[in-house]
């Protein structure tokens, strides 16, 4: 039987389960009848289990994930999701802002950026923070400053820790030719053609067209693959991002959001009410407020080349009493502390680890934000340490690579031995993009910027 990723409801009662406890819900009564009917927990790790489950199970599971759907929160007021109670619950909310100019030369460096740091974090995507240590150490690469290898690691480390399946043939020093594909890649893309279609003026019902016409249902993951899925089943945005959706504060949103920010360099305010519509589609809460936060810092760093100034500027536009607002904080006060930015991940992980999946967005927005502020901005270091801070290695490689490259502003401010071997190429699925070079898109991007 097919066994598919992120959207059987037997597998998705124990993420809503664990959702619920975080979001000021009360699920103990409905995780107990699940559990006495036989019911078994989510994926630690992957998006399906292995065995499939009974019809009874099954059915049970959707009529259990509409019941958690139903309780009442207790975070509701701190947590909103509507644009208009965000932006009254935000006390430092950015002013109306003159653009700022952001040339082609910048917005390449952005590009780039993002796919050096993803491409740093894909061959250890979903391993845990010790294996990561371990195998950079193996070959002198600790703390990070360039790729990881297979050269020199020994044998046993890399049975008891395999690189991730999928990265290793493209993502390793040895074998990287051209930015391979990549959904921290293909959001941005998307969001390009996006603006080029429809401009800044979009609907979340636009996203939602554009997605069903442009974006493959394989290249979909957790709450951008059940948005899909409700699409396809006659579901209208906001609902998409609601119904039997668990994954609504996890990390899809914030990593469409980097377009936004590139196209209202200046602007905070407005690149956070852009990644507002289009985080809606799939996300709720804290999962809009990471690309929010995300679309602020950057359309910030195109005016402003201090990073701490960034990060506060992101911070005013999450509402302040959200966990979110009350994470980046924490991270950014350990970073602030801490001279090893190891002891900064400890503690991140000692944190969150625990109670939080690794795709959560509020552990990784910490940890992007942690990195950012320790390493000042600096790019190798600010993507170094994002990688090696574990959790969603390469969607935090690539947030963090987008600001901290804008922040250094031309191609040639990145060290070659980052840039080189991308051979100004990336592979996509998405449209016409395949194969286009980084220098294009920051042209079709500068260009989308200027419009009004």
């Amino acid at each position: 039987m097919l066994r598919l990723t992120w959207v059987q409801p037997e597998d998705l009662i124990g993420h809503e389960l664990r959702q619920a406890a975080q979001d000021g819900r009360e699920p103990s009564a409905i995780a107990a009848r699940w559990r006495a009917a036989g019911g078994g927990q989510a994926p630690a790790r992957a998006g399906a289990s292995a065995e499939p489950a009974s019809r009874y199970l099954r059915q049970l599971a959707k009529d259990l994930l509409d019941e958690l759907a139903d309780l009442p929160s207790a975070l509701a007021d701190d947590e909103p999701t509507d644009l208009a109670r965000i932006k009254a619950s935000c006390r430092t909310w950015p002013a109306d802002a003159s653009p700022a100019t952001l040339t082609q030369g910048a917005l390449e460096a952005a590009w780039l950026g993002r796919a050096v740091g993803c491409l740093l974090g894909k061959p250890v995507e979903k391993l845990p923070l010790e294996a990561i240590r371990q195998l950079a150490r193996a070959t002198g690469n600790w703390p990070l400053r360039t790729y990881f290898t297979a050269k020199g690691v020994p044998a046993e480390l890399l049975a008891a820790h395999p690189w991730n399946r999928r990265s290793a043939t493209t993502s390793l020093a040895e074998n990287i030719d051209g930015m391979p594909e990549d959904d921290d890649l293909n959001y941005p893309l998307l969001n390009l053609l996006l603006l080029q279609r429809h401009g800044k003026d979009f609907t979340t019902s636009d996203v939602a067209r554009l997605w069903l016409d442009e974006l493959p249902a394989g290249r979909t993951f957790t709450a951008e693959r059940i948005a899909y899925r409700n699409l396809l089943q006659g579901v209208e945005p906001p609902g998409t991002a609601r119904r039997r959706n668990p994954f609504r504060e996890w990390i899809g949103a914030l990593i469409r959001a980097d377009v936004h920010g590139w196209t209202n360099p200046g602007d905070p305010a407005a690149a956070a009410e852009q990644a507002h519509r289009d985080a809606t589609l799939t996300h709720t809460a804290n999962g809009v407020y990471a690309a929010m936060f995300t679309a602020a810092v950057i359309a910030q760093a195109a005016a402003t080349p201090d990073i701490r100034t960034c990060l506060r500027t992101g911070l005013g536009v999450v509402p302040p009493n959200s966990r979110l607002a009350r994470a980046i904080s924490h991270a950014v006060r350990l970073a602030e502390r801490h001279e090893d930015f190891d002891t900064v991940v400890d503690e991140l992980h000692a944190t969150y680890a625990a109670t939080h999946h690794w795709v959560h967005a509020i552990p990784n927005t910490a940890l992007i934000a942690a990195a950012l502020t320790h390493a000042d901005g600096d790019f190798t270091g600010s993507v170094c340490r994002a990688v090696g801070g574990g959790w969603d290695t390469d969607s935090n490689g690539a947030t963090a690579g987008s600001v901290a490259a804008l922040l250094a502003g031309a191609p040639d401010r990145l060290r070659d031995h980052w840039t080189a071997p991308l051979k100004n190429r990336l592979a996509t699925s998405v449209a016409d993009f395949d194969g286009t070079g980084f220098d294009t898109l920051a042209r079709l991007t500068h260009r989308e910027a200027a419009r009004p």
